[in-house]
């Protein structure tokens, strides 16, 4: 090794430099290499969901954070002077800085989809999933914003002259939020409202709701607005405040399952023992029925017909949708077949005039 130091000492110090460089760069994605054919191998052999997202999304902001490592740890080997060896180590703690929050927020990332995997919402029975999607979604939003903040006042604050406005963009808070709060009342009620439904849940991400006379998904819960798919494919996006200030339907508050209704408006000569077998009939035959409620009762009777309601039950509301619409379909042309004479009709009753003829 003393036999390479005077060789070393005749190269020019920017060849050197750069060599330097090139060599820090290169083992830090030798590093990276090693690191990713590892989860690679680990991944082949368990089929580890978590393994497959790491090598997926930590793959470019680790391939910024280990070469700038190694640079990092070799500026004190390099030939510049005092102030270009700062300007240098100040660049190099920048990218590190950077990195690094690339790093935390992609491990978040990941974290959030590893929950996602085990608490998949496909199934029927998801509410506990939607129940967690829900709040590790806010929490994503929240921690990045937070890191994003943290990440400009370290860089703001690495500077001399700007360390000031670095630490009052950390100390300011108090300050900052009362100036914002009366700049900006609403956006702040929003947020306020996010917290409050990510931990109370009043909405969860894919529960069925009836908003503003419109019925939809949760698609999407942000810090300040909520996006709701409605059934023709459209997005009708709400502030978050909405949901703590205003009355709306959930119909997957508590389980996704639920009651479906169809009426039926016929004469007062309807069999309803016939029809109440038939739509026992229907129901069995369908695979949208879950097999719980199948009820048909009249609950009305008016001037010309009687009201009779077909109650049935579904896994979830899309189902219970087809459903009633199976049910009416099927029950009215039953009723068509069968018992013609007990649909809807008007009567009228004509009496005849006596007519007096004049013999004269």
């Amino acid at each position: 090794m003393n036999n390479l130091i005077p060789y070393f000492e005749h190269i020019p110090d920017f060849i050197f430099n750069l060599l330097l460089l090139f060599l820090a760069i290169i083992a830090g994605l030798v590093i990276r290499f090693i690191l990713n054919k590892s989860f690679w191998i680990y991944y082949r052999r368990s089929k580890s969901f978590t393994s497959q997202q790491i090598i997926r999304h930590l793959h470019t902001p680790v391939g910024f954070l280990l070469p700038l490592m190694m640079v990092n740890a070799t500026l004190p080997l390099m030939r510049m002077s005092k102030d270009a060896l700062a300007v240098v180590d100040k660049t190099v703690e920048i990218g590190l800085v950077l990195a690094f929050a690339a790093v935390i927020i992609y491990s978040i990332k990941i974290l959030e989809l590893v929950v996602f995997h085990i608490y998949d919402i496909s199934q029927s029975n998801n509410l506990k999933a939607r129940r967690i999607r829900t709040q590790m979604q806010f929490i994503r939003q929240l921690l990045v914003s937070i890191i994003v903040v943290l990440t400009l006042a370290a860089i703001l604050m690495s500077f001399e002259n700007m360390r000031k406005l670095g630490a009052g963009l950390l100390g300011g808070v108090a300050i900052g939020a009362t100036i914002l709060g009366f700049a900006a009342q609403q956006s702040l009620g929003n947020l306020l409202a996010g917290f409050q439904i990510a931990f109370t849940q009043p909405i969860r991400i894919d529960d069925v709701l009836v908003v503003e006379g419109e019925w939809g998904r949760v698609e999407e819960i942000t810090l300040t607005y909520v996006v709701l798919r409605i059934w023709d494919q459209r997005r009708l996006i709400l502030p978050i405040s909405y949901f703590i200030q205003k009355p709306f339907q959930n119909w997957t508050r508590n389980s996704s399952d639920i009651l479906g209704t169809a009426f039926f408006y016929l004469d007062y000569r309807v069999p309803v023992e016939k029809v109440r077998e038939e739509l026992t009939r229907l129901l069995q035959l369908s695979p949208l029925w879950d097999g719980k409620v199948d009820v048909l009762q009249v609950t009305d009777t008016k001037e010309r017909s009687v009201e009779i309601r077909a109650l049935m039950s579904a896994r979830n509301s899309g189902e219970a949708f087809d459903l009633r619409c199976y049910i009416r379909e099927n029950l009215i042309k039953f009723i068509e077949n069968n018992y013609p004479e007990s649909l809807p009709r008007t009567r009228a009753e004509i009496d005849q005039a006596v007519v007096v003829t004049d013999c004269r």
